[in-house]
């Protein structure tokens, strides 16, 4: 006798050894027992969750004789009667299963309806089960619609499919639907272990483990894994035998990475990489495993009650959990998952597996500068540090009571806000504290007053005041014109050459860094709004060369002027002076911004 695979073998036969699906089994059971009986239903899902199993119970169920040859419609098929026994031998005459991925043409959908008129040869019902039913043409479809709305009173029809979207409204609004869920990795578990146990075959439960995870929710993938880590292994399933079936990765590398990173080991990193490399594993696979590690150690957190006992990992996942901060945890994380989206990108899969390790070595939640600077900079206790905490008290009250004129401007500004958390006042307890436990604290960013609104020179003198004035007054005057676009760019970077008025218009005539800001009209518009400006006809030329005093010009170096006096003032500043030398507090670069 030939060998049937354990997926055949096992498949359930009624409702009570169907393994999961317990919302759809319910809605079936009590319609039977009710004898509410519907003319279509449809069952969706992913591969292998049950859809076909389900359907020949449900043909079962329709058609059972019971063990005395009266029964009727049950939600409890026998299984010894003719029809239960010839349905799962799958020869039922009245039972048709139909493949729509061959059978999707509309000549194929007519013959199925022609024979439909016909009674049952020895049933109660024909059932027509139409597998992959959004394989079917629309023309297909169309031609089912009728029928699968009113159907014979012998007629019973179940499609199944892996993607509903795909099927017509039409044909969802005339049929029962039932979404089947994937599978869970503990009941793929433990319907393995029933079956293993049957069998008479060893295991190790983390190895049907890693089966469950290697299915993806599929019930039958899950059965297929195992015949072929019965035959992988000699007819033991060991985690060692699945791992290598698999290609899996053992944890232990993968816990060795986040040690490192608690020791801030990037040599560790990179050696755990090489010996991965060096064995061929799967950086995609690494990265996605990481993530589940990680996962765990959020779990074990926040909610340890949801960490399995059995979890093999669950001592050095509770380890890792005190190892790190919550935040921290979240940080590797959504890094993992970016990493194993870059693999494709990445110059080779080495360089970015190893570069998503050293990613989560550089940063760190809530941290100011580099990472490097804050592992590696020493920081000594100053002398004050060492006084009673009477003293240091006043040293602070003291420095705090040096009120800089760029606080007052802030405390100003605020108007009477709430007090920022860096100014509000502390116990002598809490200070200490702070001192002791805080080597290095990153100053806030405190914004600078904003300095006195300067009036632009007037240019309401027009061609007279201009003259006056020299070239020097143009970028005022450009910057101020009501102008959009280009032409608003060919005023604020174009210098003015000369200005002439000696004629009927305006000759204004004027230097620019790149021809493009001549076209599409520009210069035409600009006219237009000096002449508005002027009150008289104003004509511009243009000429292509290098400038020197633009509006834009003029923007760019008020700018950096403006930052250069907010830098100086802050750095200045009694109050940041003293965070700096008393608890070595440093300025981020870049976050000082004037207002």
């Amino acid at each position: 006798m030939s060998y049937q695979v354990l997926a055949r073998k096992y498949r359930p036969k009624s409702f009570d050894t169907l393994v999961g699906q317990e919302h759809v089994v319910r809605a079936l059971t009590h319609a039977l027992e009710h004898k509410r009986l519907h003319h279509a239903y449809l069952f969706t899902g992913t591969r292998g969750v049950g859809k076909t199993t389900l359907s020949r119970i449900l043909a079962k169920s329709f058609n059972c004789q019971g063990a005395d040859g009266n029964g009727g419609v049950t939600a409890q098929p026998c299984g010894v009667c003719e029809a239960c026994v010839a349905i799962d031998a799958g020869r039922f005459v009245d039972y048709i299963e139909m493949d729509a991925a061959s059978n999707r043409g509309v000549d194929e959908m007519a013959q199925l309806l022609e024979q439909a008129i016909y009674a049952p040869s020895n049933a109660r019902f024909k059932v027509y089960m139409i597998d992959e039913v959004h394989m079917l043409t629309n023309h297909a479809f169309n031609a089912m619609l009728k029928t699968l709305e009113e159907p014979p009173e012998h007629i019973k029809f179940i499609l199944a499919t892996t993607d509903p979207q795909k099927i017509p409204v039409t044909v969802l609004s005339r049929c029962l639907q039932f979404n089947l869920k994937q599978m869970p990795p503990g009941h793929i578990v433990s319907h393995l272990e029933n079956i293993l146990g049957q069998e008479n075959i060893a295991f190790e439960t983390p190895a049907l483990r890693l089966l469950a995870q290697g299915a993806h929710g599929s019930m039958r993938d899950a059965l297929s894994l195992t015949d072929q880590a019965i035959a992988y292994a000699a007819g033991k399933v060991t985690l060692e035998a699945v791992q290598g079936m698999l290609g899996a990765l053992d944890q232990s590398y993968l816990i060795r990475v986040l040690d490192a990173l608690a020791a801030k080991d990037g040599a560790g990193l990179l050696a755990v990489a090489d010996e991965m490399a060096a064995r061929s594993l799967s950086y995609n696979s690494a990265l996605q495993d990481l993530a589940s590690l990680l996962h765990s150690v959020a779990l074990a957190q926040s909610v340890p009650a949801a960490l399995p006992e059995d979890l093999p990992e669950r001592e050095a996942i509770m380890r890792l959990a005190s190892a790190f901060d919550p935040d921290e945890v979240q940080l590797f994380y959504q890094i993992a998952v970016h990493g194993r989206n870059d693999l494709g990108l990445a110059p080779d899969e080495y360089a970015g597996f190893s570069m998503t390790l050293l990613r989560m070595l550089a940063f760190r939640p809530g941290a100011g500068g580099t990472q490097a600077e804050i592992a590696t900079k020493p920081v000594a206790a100053p002398a004050k540090l060492s006084a009673s905490p009477q003293a240091a008290t006043a040293s602070v009250s003291a420095s705090r009571a040096a009120v800089s004129p760029a606080r007052a401007a802030l405390a100003a500004a605020r108007g009477g806000a709430k007090t920022p958390p860096w100014e509000e006042s502390v116990t002598p307890e809490a200070e200490t504290q702070k001192k002791t436990e805080v080597p290095v604290v990153a100053a806030p960013s405190v914004p600078i007053a904003p300095p006195e609104p300067v009036a632009g020179p007037s240019v309401a003198a027009g061609v007279n005041g201009i003259a006056a004035n020299g070239i020097g007054d143009w970028p005022a005057l450009a910057a101020g014109l009501q102008v959009r676009g280009v032409a608003q760019q060919l005023a604020q970077q174009s210098e003015l050459i000369r200005c002439d008025n000696s004629g009927n218009a305006m000759q204004i005539h004027l230097r620019v860094p790149v021809e493009t800001l001549c076209a599409a009209g520009s210069v035409d518009k600009l006219a237009a709004a000096l002449t508005e400006h002027f009150q008289q006809p104003v004509r511009v030329t243009t000429e292509i060369g290098a400038v020197e005093q633009t509006a834009n010009a003029k923007a760019l170096a008020d700018r950096a002027e403006r930052q250069r006096q907010a830098e100086e003032t802050m750095h200045s500043d009694p109050f940041v002076q003293t965070m700096m030398r008393e608890f070595g507090a440093t300025i981020v670069p870049g976050s000082i911004k004037p207002i």
